[in-house]
């Protein structure tokens, strides 16, 4: 399911440099809701390798996180907005992601979003630019479909070139020390010889699957 038109705007990768994150937000987007309905239900209550969540309370993280970056992108603040979307039924997830995801891009899309990439607004982090912003919730979405998805037993690799972007763009702006306290990431985890770039940005921002 196509989330967002992947191709309505330009993006441009120059040394890690993203000029416009919104068509890798799109593949991430189109890639967790792929995950999500391959959730089953007996495996709602298993853990993930995130040790907040189990699997119900990390799918409702990721729809709740997407209410985040369009509250972000209308000028309000997504630290006051909850983490976990509530009161969505056990075979509802994917149904709520899709139309998180459509009202993200009612504000983020081409071209009422183009201003805001420039804009400063809100993050869970600070006060940045629009385009920052949205590499942190594109981090987020494939972080946190990595953990869903090893979680479930279902392909971890999220599309190569918005895996690898991503990764060079965090590895930027996350560094590997010092981490803990306002820096809310474990250290980095070596990565396995053949690990793919989405486990690579895992791996980086402390992940692991043991």
């Amino acid at each position: 399911m196509a989330l967002y038109e992947r191709d309505s705007v330009a993006m441009t990768v120059r040394t890690s440099q993203i000029t416009d994150p919104r068509p890798l937000v799109a593949d991430a987007l189109t890639w967790v809701h792929g995950l999500l309905t391959g959730v089953r239900a007996d495996q709602l209550d298993a853990p993930t390798p995130c040790p907040e969540f189990d699997v119900r309370t990390l799918a409702g993280h990721l729809v709740a996180s997407l209410g985040k970056a369009r509250l972000a992108g209308e000028g309000g603040d997504p630290r006051t907005a909850p983490a976990v979307a509530a009161g969505i039924p056990d075979d509802g997830y994917a149904a709520a992601y899709a139309a998180a995801a459509g009202r993200v891009w009612e504000v983020w899309g081409s071209p009422q979003g183009d201003p805001l990439l420039d804009r400063e607004l809100t993050a869970p982090f600070g006060t940045v630019a629009g385009r920052v912003a949205l590499l942190a919730y594109l981090n987020e979405a494939l972080v946190h479909g990595w953990d869903l998805a090893v979680a479930t037993g279902q392909p971890a690799e999220a599309p190569r070139e918005t895996a690898e972007a991503a990764l060079a763009a965090v590895q930027q702006v996350l560094p590997e020390q010092p981490r803990g306290g306002p820096i809310p990431f474990a250290p980095p985890v070596t990565p396995a010889p053949d690990a793919g770039p989405t486990e690579r940005l895992a791996n980086w921002c402390g992940r692991s699957r043991t």
